[in-house]
């Protein structure tokens, strides 16, 4: 399984990206995708995930601004992320399980996509 992710970019606050992630390799489409991200210095963290049936879960920090969703026939996920703050300034991964639950543990996720660069200015 190969995951290839794209989308990211320079925006300003309050501005939008939308991110993208094609899987290869077999379809994934009853496995549990995931975007996690990384600061510099910081930890690698969760930022939401989707299911199979379209279950999704999300941090508190990007509650109500991000959303994740999946196109079967694409083997594709999104991250479409809105109201974007400094803070969101991150590598932004893919991650793909073939597990149904919605975890939050990096470790659990066994593909990951290269990442892409997102970086919101003030």
């Amino acid at each position: 399984v190969q995951l290839q992710a794209s989308g990211g970019g320079l925006v300003q606050a309050g501005g939008s990206l939308r991110l993208s992630c094609v899987a290869s390799g077999r379809t994934l489409s009853a496995w549990t995708m995931a975007w996690f991200r990384q600061a510099p210095e910081k930890e690698r963290e969760f930022v939401a995930a989707v299911r199979n049936g379209g279950n999704t879960d999300y941090s508190d920090s990007v509650k109500g601004r991000f959303t994740i969703s999946r196109d079967y026939a694409k083997n594709t996920v999104y991250l479409q992320m809105n109201s974007l703050k400094p803070e969101d300034t991150a590598v932004y991964y893919c991650a793909a399980k073939a597990s149904p639950a919605l975890a939050h543990r990096s470790d659990i996720y066994a593909y990951w996509g290269q990442g892409t660069q997102v970086t919101v200015s003030s």
